[in-house]
């Protein structure tokens, strides 16, 4: 890194998710990327490296692609930025459109923006709470989350969150959330207890930040009925599962389940630009319809809600998907990657591995049935090793995280799944 750029940063900057103390270490040697292409990324020193996950799950169609750098330059020179509130422009209307126009129809018609996934999810809990008070039913004001869940850092999105390491600290501010750690203990909830249910929110397939843990197959399926029995809004976060990770567009299509929400982000502009959706039901959105003196209204709103470079950038990444037929090119790379981590699993020091589409979460342990001490880093480290071998990729503690963009090639995902394999043994031996 640049000698001038490293000071500065460690004198000004505060990292996400980071110990600074270990950053701004003398022998830390910070990684600046300067230019990606496809999916690869190169530092300023020329090195390159494929990006393994897809810079924290958000980039579709590789970095740089040309479609969407030219809407977003195009967008640019005409109007960059104007307020939502009281005011529309043309992208974000053709956006929505074609949003809702992802969903069977007549189901969810309404899109309301935000800038990233906390906020989208954030923004369903305030209408799940509000719709149920405009209902007559002021009662339904809890929330049903799922164990090691991960939905996001604004309050409310936090209090749904699982993961004692980032929500512990401040359990004092939660909104009122009921935790269960299977669709079996969600059945076995009384009466008394489901009355009080505004909605059950859950990543659908797939639990992101819990370490890539699935969900049995045909669960969600069966969670959609438990809602409809027991009258509670499903809230469904695809902030990470949108957007083809899995295979198809959306992870709900798996199961053939429809929600009353679902918070769109990450991948929703190809992983260009802050940008957020949170999609409902007319049946919904009419409940907050009426007269002003009555204060039905959502109060509720961003500075950059429907950003025009955002949802022009969400345009072109659309149509990418449709004219590169991403979806379908897809497959034989999903097959691919299941073949290549099925030899990775013989490595003394792999653990479980598990894959939904081209998002792989694969375990380091010491030997196959005993776990590093998380104190350790392990995963951290081989991560660290494997930057040497040319992949640029972060755990979840010792969970290795493979999610490449979605045009990776098969040369690209052998030469990651390489370099997780040299990291690995570099780290634990072989």
């Amino acid at each position: 890194m640049n000698p001038d750029l490293a000071a500065a940063d460690k004198a000004f900057l505060w990292h996400p998710f980071t110990q600074m103390r270990d950053w701004c270490a003398p022998e830390n040697d910070p990684v600046v990327l300067v230019e990606g292409r496809g999916c690869t990324l190169t530092d300023i020193q020329g090195r390159t490296y494929l990006d393994g996950n897809s810079s924290i799950w958000t980039n579709i169609h590789g970095h740089s692609h040309p479609r969407i750098v030219r809407a977003i330059q195009n967008q640019a020179a005409k109007l960059a930025h104007s307020s939502f509130l009281g005011f529309t422009n043309g992208p974000a209307v053709r956006l929505a459109e074609k949003l809702v126009g992802l969903f069977p129809p007549q189901t969810l018609t309404r899109v309301f923006y935000t800038d990233d996934g906390s906020t989208a999810v954030e923004v369903a809990l305030k209408m799940a709470v509000q719709y149920w008070q405009l209902a007559g039913r002021p009662g339904k004001c809890r929330f049903t989350a799922f164990e090691n869940a991960y939905h996001g850092d604004t309050a409310g999105a936090a209090s749904l969150g699982g993961i004692g390491v980032f929500h512990d600290r401040f359990a004092p501010l939660n909104f009122p959330v009921l935790r269960v750690d299977s669709l079996a203990a969600l059945e076995a909830l009384d009466a008394p207890t489901i009355s009080e249910l505004a909605g059950v929110v859950i990543e659908p397939l797939i639990q992101g930040a819990a370490g890539m843990r699935l969900w049995p197959q045909g669960m969600l399926r069966e969670l959609r009925k438990w809602c409809d029995r027991n009258e509670v809004l499903l809230i469904l976060d695809e902030v990470m599962t949108g957007f083809g990770r899995t295979g198809k567009m959306f992870a709900c299509e798996h199961e053939g389940v429809v929600p009353e929400f679902i918070a769109l982000a990450k991948g929703l502009s190809g992983g260009t630009m802050p940008l957020a959706a949170t999609l409902t039901t007319e049946k919904i959105f009419a409940a907050f319809l009426g007269d002003y003196a009555e204060m039905k209204t959502l109060f509720y709103g961003h500075s950059y809600c429907g950003n025009p470079l955002g949802c022009a950038a969400a345009l072109a990444s659309l149509e990418v998907f449709e004219e590169e037929k991403t979806l379908a090119a897809l497959q034989p790379k999903i097959r691919f990657l299941g073949e290549l981590l099925h030899e990775l699993a013989s490595e003394p020091h792999v653990g479980d591995i598990r894959q939904c589409g081209l998002i792989a979460g694969i375990d380091v342990v010491e030997n196959k049935r005993t776990p590093h001490p998380w104190q350790a880093q392990t995963g951290a480290k081989i991560c660290a090793a494997a930057r040497e071998h040319g992949l640029l990729t972060r755990p979840i503690r010792d969970t290795l995280v493979l999610m490449p963009p979605l045009c990776v090639t098969e040369d690209e995902l052998s030469r990651a799944v390489e370099a997780l394999r040299s990291g690995i043994r570099s780290v634990c031996g072989t």
